[in-house]
């Protein structure tokens, strides 16, 4: 079995004809669906804030409470 060796112009065309045959592939979201997704991630950090302010506040607290007992 003899194999072709290719040049690098035919490997680099070939890579960009697959590069454009996998975004053909693509199926991109609906206008509806991607507002619907940054609603969800935008809430999403709007309570994972909250959870770790409300964590820090209250480790915080507690290591002041700590801090001034062992005065």
């Amino acid at each position: 079995m003899a194999e072709e060796k290719v040049s690098i112009w035919g490997r680099i065309t070939g890579f960009f004809k697959d590069c454009k045959s996998e975004i053909k592939k693509t199926i991109w979201p609906t206008p509806k669906a991607t507002f619907k997704n940054t609603g969800v991630v935008l809430v999403m950090i709007l309570v994972v804030g909250l959870f770790v302010f409300i964590l820090d506040t209250g480790l915080m607290n507690l290591l002041g409470l700590i801090m001034s007992v062992s005065k």
